[in-house]
């Protein structure tokens, strides 16, 4: 007897733990094709509580038999691609409902509206009844949805994205042949986005969904409800669903001669306007009133063409903010836009009238002379119009002491007098002197009574008196000259004065003008801004 191969004995060993095994990994096998059926733990050759053969090949439960045996008796000739309808003309009626999940955003710059949803259909096929009774009374099965037949409902208004449903997640079977089937999606569907009362708007958006491949005559939509479900909404920051409604629609497309049902859902949602008017309104409105006070700046100051510019500015930047936002169309305006566009208007009028008012402020006699209907007009009665009073010069508050300066030729006239006075005095002197002397007439010596005496010449005499005496009266008239080309000249500034105290009153009455003016429009603006959403039941 030849000696044995020292692995016969383990093989012999190996050989019979695979016969024990057997039905064990049989058992396992077939527990793959139900759900909630747990693996038994791994063993090994040598774990003491290994059980006999007769205890490994003990029957299953008889719920996973009832599985087992209910997968088979549906998917053993199940075909996926066929309607499930017994006869080639049935239609088959899905019901289909919309549960919105979350409104993620609507995107006014491209138009789109993204929404996370769930789509609810429900089906009769009849491939997929079975009897309770026999099947250990298991009355629904959830299956893979690629195992059986689903229709194929797309979103027909898809802007960007997948038209289907991406996530193929499990069908809920029915004894009955009802499927019901719940996928969930993220869409970005079209939305024509009306922008007239921005941001106190409100949107009408419609998610459109339909079979894509058969018409009418093969399935036929029927809405669930006529609202979409809410219950599982989570709120937005940025919109509120007013309404979503349903309706059922058929139509027949130029391309082909058939019907096609659709299911459209039409939701109504509404701005929240909180971020907008803290960020936005508010700010554009507080810089369009900044254009009042450019005519309320006194203009001496030299600010006011500044402040003009930088309001200009501002403004700008702000109508640049708008066109970032609100989507590129040429249909409408917003209100927002408009109400900017006007008040830059405005401000580039009120540019054009402060020069002006400038110019009218600087204006003096020696370069334009004041129209009688201009005095008659800013300084009388517009600016009692306006209850604006003007103060009154000083001279006539406090009264002017009525002096006047004489000419000087009275104090000329005062001066020769004086000095004819004393010429007379002298000629009665000289008269009384040539009666006490007595002239000789072959010598020309004057004889008196005292002696022998030349007679002097008068005349020579008092030259040096006379010239002194013509000196300063040259010099008295040239001064009292200056005098009173100073005081015309004086006169002369005083009026000029009061002239441009004229001219500047002018300009400020025109200044006052246009600041009730542009008052009232910013009011009527702001007005006009908010009433029309107002009015819509927009605010």
């Amino acid at each position: 007897m030849s000696p044995s191969h020292p692995a016969r004995p383990a093989l012999a060993k190996l050989g019979l733990w695979w016969l024990l095994l057997t039905p064990a990994v049989r058992l396992s096998g077939s527990d793959l094709m139900g759900e909630g059926v747990g693996h038994p733990p791994p063993r090994t050759p040598g774990d003491p509580t290994l059980p006999s053969c007769p205890t490994v090949s003990a029957p299953r439960a008889p719920h996973t038999q009832a599985e087992d045996r209910l997968f088979k008796h549906l998917f053993g000739a199940y075909n996926r691609w066929a309607r499930p309808v017994p006869h080639t003309s049935d239609v088959v009626i899905v019901r289909f409902g919309l549960s919105i999940a979350q409104l993620i955003d609507v995107d006014e710059k491209n138009q789109m509206m993204t929404t996370n949803v769930w789509l609810k259909q429900e089906w009769s096929d009849h491939k997929l009844r079975w009897n309770p009774a026999e099947f250990g009374n298991i009355t629904s099965l959830r299956v893979p949805s690629e195992m059986i037949w689903i229709p194929d409902i797309v979103l027909y208004n898809n802007a960007d994205g997948e038209f289907v449903v991406n996530h193929m997640t499990k069908a809920h079977l029915f004894s009955t042949g009802t499927v019901h089937w719940v996928p969930p999606a993220i869409y970005k569907s079209s939305c024509s986005i009306d922008v007239t009362f921005f941001p106190f708007d409100q949107q009408n958006c419609k998610m459109k969904f339909g079979s894509w491949s058969y018409d009418k005559a093969k399935i036929d939509l029927q809405p669930m409800e006529q609202t979409v479900d809410l219950k599982d909404y989570w709120e937005s920051g940025e919109w509120a669903i007013v309404n979503a409604t349903g309706t059922y629609n058929t139509k027949k497309y130029d391309c082909c001669a058939e019907i096609y049902p659709d299911v459209t859902y039409y939701f109504v949602i509404r701005r929240l306007p909180l971020f907008y008017t803290i960020n936005l309104i508010i700010p554009c409105l507080l810089i369009s009133f900044l254009t009042v006070l450019v005519f309320y700046l006194p203009s001496d100051c030299g600010e006011k063409i500044t402040l003009c510019i930088s309001v200009l500015l501002s403004l700008t930047v702000f109508l640049l903010l708008i066109t970032e936002i609100i989507p590129s169309t040429s249909l409408v305006i917003p209100l927002i836009g408009e109400y900017l566009l006007f008040t830059m208007i405005f401000v580039t009028l009120s540019i054009v009238i402060t020069v002006f008012v400038l110019n009218v402020h600087h204006r003096s006699p020696r370069t334009h002379n004041m129209p009688h209907w201009v005095r008659g007009a800013f300084l009388s009665r517009v600016s009692r119009w306006l209850l604006m009073k003007r103060p009154l010069p000083p001279l006539e508050l406090h009264g002017s002491p009525d002096l006047k300066l004489d000419p000087p030729y009275y104090w000329l006239e005062t001066n020769v007098d004086a000095q004819e006075r004393e010429e007379e005095e002298e000629e009665e002197e000289e008269e009384e002197e040539e009666d006490r002397w007595v002239p000789s007439p072959s010598t020309g010596v004057l004889y008196s009574h005292g002696g022998l005496h030349q007679r002097l010449s008068c005349p020579k005499a008092k030259a040096p008196l006379q010239k002194g005496r013509l000196l300063l009266s040259l010099r008295m008239q040239k001064a009292l000259e200056g005098v009173h080309y100073i005081a015309e000249h004086l006169r002369s500034e005083d009026a000029d004065s009061s002239v441009k105290e004229d001219w500047k009153y002018v300009a400020m009455v025109i200044d006052r003008i246009f600041l009730w003016l542009f008052v009232i429009v910013c009011i009527l603006g702001t007005v006009g801004l908010f009433l029309p959403p107002l009015l819509a039941g927009m605010i």
